[in-house]
């Protein structure tokens, strides 16, 4: 069984471009350009609502296997979702400073970037991203 999730040539600017809420419009563009400065990979559409930079493929010992992104976000209507693929257990010092956001397995929601330190934010991406790239490359 794979994931669902894949990427696609769906238009990454139409996406943002057709995100109702001004803030959270801005908001996912700040976000988009962070990423592509810490992951050095241009956004790719996966699916039809998230943004991903980069990709691993990973395998389970049930047999699941599949690609995912490093990381990535989704301007969802309630929050602004950031994809932390390495979760959040190993990051409780940056955690700390972060500002307002609640957690997932490994989804960040966030109401507004205002609301977040932009300096911890990028170093839990950062950290993220060389933790998904050392285990699975």
């Amino acid at each position: 069984m794979a994931n669902k999730t894949r990427k696609t040539a769906l238009s990454v600017s139409e996406f943002l471009d057709a995100v109702e809420d001004p803030q959270k419009r801005a908001d996912s563009y700040a976000v988009l350009e962070i990423m592509r400065e810490i992951t050095g990979e241009e956004p790719v559409m996966w699916g039809t609502s998230m943004v991903g930079f980069g990709s691993y493929h990973y395998k389970y010992e049930s047999g699941r296997e599949g690609d995912a992104f490093l990381t990535g976000f989704s301007p969802r209507k309630a929050n602004l979702t950031l994809y932390i693929m390495a979760g959040f257990s190993n990051y409780d010092s940056i955690m700390a400073k972060l500002g307002k956001y609640k957690t997932g397995k490994s989804c960040l929601y966030v109401k507004r970037l205002a609301d977040i330190d932009l300096p911890s934010l990028k170093q839990l991406i950062k950290q993220s991203v060389d933790f998904m790239n050392a285990k699975y490359k």
